[in-house]
């Protein structure tokens, strides 16, 4: 397959990103695949260049402990090194998608420690019935400062254009 017909992007397996992905990093900043192999052994991950161009033609399978050797030859994560090819020409793409994914990851934990601290809550006011008023308005007070808090720090003081009219609609 010529280097032109040669697979891009998510419709590759890791597998085969890996091998394009190297084979792209080496060829970027100008290696040789004796080049890239001297770079491996410097390393500590020793490889000879004739399994560096079996690994880019898909002619020979990568291990783990290797792909951690070219991540780390290349200055590269990891999750970069078996991305979409396609997307790796944009380093700053792949920064900010790993960017995406860890923050949508963090939420995820948040709203189930969230649910999950709610539910106590919950639970412990069911037992208590005589202190859930307060107890929700202290929960729902303290929630409406942090949310304030975080709009504040995300979007800064409201303009002054902003603050006439949420003073006009005040007064209606």
């Amino acid at each position: 397959m010529a280097d032109d017909d040669a697979p891009q992007g998510v419709l590759l397996s890791g597998e085969a990103n890996v091998a394009v992905r190297i084979k792209l990093e080496r060829e970027a900043r100008g290696w040789s695949t004796n080049a890239l192999s001297d770079r491996l052994n410097e390393a500590g991950f020793e490889m000879n260049p004739s399994a560096v161009w079996r690994i880019e033609n898909g002619k020979r399978r990568i291990n783990l402990d290797e792909a951690i050797g070219f991540a780390e030859v290349f200055g590269i994560d990891l999750r970069n090194l078996v991305g979409p090819p396609q997307l790796a020409a944009q380093a700053r793409a792949m920064e900010l998608i790993d960017a995406v994914v860890d923050a949508f990851r963090e939420t995820q934990c948040a709203n189930a420690a969230y649910t999950q601290a709610r539910d106590a809550l919950d639970a412990y006011l069911a037992e208590h019935p005589d202190i859930r008023e307060e107890a929700d308005v202290m929960v729902s007070n303290a929630m409406a400062e942090a949310s304030a808090k975080h709009l504040l720090e995300a979007y800064g003081p409201p303009s002054a254009e902003r603050q006439d009219e949420a003073d006009t609609s005040d007064e209606a």
